[in-house]
């Protein structure tokens, strides 16, 4: 079996398998495996354990990640666990998980441990950090990538299925390529950053690390949400997947464009995952890489370096031998940014921007090799800026224009290293590239991670996702309820029973005739309410929302299994005095015990 996050949690809630026995099964590999560069930092067992036997108390249909070991780049607090950042003397115990980490808990999942990293973030290669440098599982002489290294690898050699790792100039990206993996780094404020060890704080995003497309967006679904205690923090509603497009416009760099460094292995993989775009339906469009190249530059050479600087600027001034010598390089440059020169870095990146949005105007995804070549860790240590720089070459320019991006297991190539492509989009459309994403992986047919496992069936969208527009009713409309007959009407077809994250409360509200408000809560101070996902064409959709009384509106509901519908939410206000009815678990349970007394 290949054990991918669906396989896990379908485990767990048949009865098959337990979630102490599969994070046992975590820890005794990473003892099996005996590489200590991985983790910086190991949970008790035995406390992972007993949360995984907590478990029990909770329904696994409500949670999304039930019982899934979770590692954790080092740069990501998890409350008792020292948080280093690759660096011994900036080590810190945090008081609280970081928000994704308490939305992970929140879905299920379990914390195993924390993972090293390039320090503070700062390179693609994996091998700055005083802790070691960890095995390229894949090909053992090749660098592990960075600066998410440990997470990468973790997943890669089937220790963890799921980690999460850091982004800011491809640190989600290029180790997902290196290790044969899925690399999903989201729109900029999608996934909250409070709790994270910035790097340049304006671009930073926590990335996911996984074997299949499916496996990260669970855990994207998990995360997301705009977050009070992250000032960067966006409210940019997550959509659900879709079938495959019919016609798919991918954009492709001009002939000559493209630098692989003389990689001509590289080269010709690039060429053959084309072909496989087109033989999968895709237009390609040719389209001007050259302004992106140029805000690439910007990342390193313009005034971004003094947002590394603002991190460690106390460390470097009292203890700068504590800190990585080519770390301290790096970073101490930004020191000596002006203003003015700040501001005509901004003026430009704008300009870009500009041109950047044009491009896509017509196009659904760009697709790039995720790197244009791959180097050996003797070969970096020999020359650690040059190459660590090629690597971002596709990857560098993208938080600066505001864009999200899914590196993908693209071919393994004849001299044994992993290739793989990424593709990219303006900000909000991650579920477009995971639609498409998913296909593209499945197509390869390519074993996932390091360890030869076959991939497993790609999952069918939902019906409500293919067939009209899904919409979620919690309370009177449902099935045999008041005013169910007002969807029969509009030729409304039910498609499935469901449930919500567990992010919500519900309310009796004081209406004719009686309904339910539901309303979103923050992490972990919410429950699962029971809905059904009905579907209508867009013209009843238009003419059903039209119709709907304030308290009540249509927002965006986030489901179990980490899809999204619109559905009934009801305005803070209107449940001052409402009796909560969360504990009921759903409307129907509620009307049944008022019916019977």
């Amino acid at each position: 079996m290949t054990e991918t996050v669906a396989a896990i949690v379908a485990a767990h809630r048949a009865g098959t398998a337990t979630p102490a026995q599969t994070v046992a099964r975590s820890y005794q590999r990473i003892r099996e495996h005996n590489d200590p560069a991985i983790f910086i930092g190991l949970r008790e067992e035995k406390d992972a354990l007993a949360e995984a036997e907590r478990l029990a108390a909770r329904d696994p249909g409500k949670l999304p990640l039930h019982g899934v070991p979770v590692a954790v780049k080092d740069n990501i607090d998890v409350q008792g666990l020292p948080t280093t950042a690759a660096c011994p003397a900036f080590s810190y115990k945090p008081l609280h998980d970081a928000t994704a980490v308490a939305r992970l808990r929140a879905a299920g999942a379990i914390i195993i441990g924390k993972t090293n990293l390039d320090q503070f973030a700062t390179g693609l290669v994996g091998v700055r950090s005083p802790y070691g440098i960890p095995k390229n599982p894949v090909r053992d002489d090749l660098v592990p990538g960075g600066s998410s290294s440990g997470s990468a690898v973790a997943v890669s050699a089937g220790l963890v299925p799921l980690a999460l790792g850091t982004d800011t100039a491809g640190s989600g990206r290029v180790p997902a390529m290196l290790n044969n993996i899925v690399g999903l780094k989201p729109s900029l404020g999608l996934i909250s950053t409070a709790g994270v060890v910035p790097a340049c704080r304006t671009l930073d995003c926590v990335s996911v690390f996984s074997l299949t497309v499916d496996d990260a967006m669970a855990a994207l679904a998990a995360m997301a949400g705009p977050d009070s205690a992250d000032p960067f923090s966006r409210n940019r509603p997550l959509a659900g997947m879709t079938a495959f497009p019919a016609k798919l416009k991918l954009g492709i760099p001009r002939n000559g464009q493209l630098i692989f460094f003389g990689d001509r292995h590289a080269e010709k993989a690039y060429g053959e995952a084309l072909e496989r775009w087109r033989t999968l339906g895709a237009d390609l469009v040719e389209f001007d890489l050259e302004p992106f190249y140029e805000t690439a530059r910007l990342l390193y050479e313009g005034p971004w370096v003094a947002e590394r600087y603002l991190v460690i600027r106390d460390l470097l001034a009292s203890s700068p031998d504590a800190i990585h010598p080519v770390t301290r390089e790096i970073t101490a440059a930004g020191s000596r940014l002006t203003a003015a020169e700040t501001f005509s870095a901004l003026y430009r990146l704008q300009a870009l921007r500009g041109v950047a949005e044009c491009a896509f105007a017509t196009l659904d995804a760009i697709v790039l090799p995720t790197a244009p070549t791959v180097y050996s860790t003797a070969q970096v240590l020999a020359n650690p800026i040059e190459l660590n720089s090629r690597l971002g070459t596709y990857t560098n320019f993208v938080n600066l224009l505001d864009l999200c991006g899914l590196a993908l297991p693209a071919a393994m190539r004849a001299d044994g290293a992993p290739f793989g492509i990424t593709l990219l989009a303006p900000a909000g459309r991650d579920a477009t590239l995971a639609s498409i994403g998913r296909v593209f992986h499945a197509d390869t047919g390519m074993p996932v991670g390091a360890k030869s496992l076959p991939q497993p069936p790609l999952a069918a969208m939902p019906a409500a996702v293919r067939d009209g527009i899904p919409i979620a009713v919690v309370g009177a409309h449902l099935s045999g309820m008041a005013l169910n007959g007002e969807l029969k009407a509009l030729d409304a077809r039910l498609v499935e029973e469901t449930a919500t994250a567990p992010d919500y409360r519900l309310y009796a509200l004081d209406t004719m005739p009686p309904k339910p408000g539901m309303l979103r809560v923050e992490a972990g101070k919410g429950t699962s309410i029971k809905l059904e996902l009905w579907a209508m064409s867009p013209a009843a959709f238009g003419k059903f929302v039209a119709a709907i009384p304030p308290p009540l509106s249509i927002g965006t509901i986030r489901l179990a299994d980490g899809r999204e519908a619109k559905g009934f939410i009801v305005e803070p206000a209107a449940i001052d005095g409402a009796k909560d009815i969360s504990a009921y678990g759903g409307w129907r349970a509620f009307m049944a015990e008022k019916t019977a007394v």
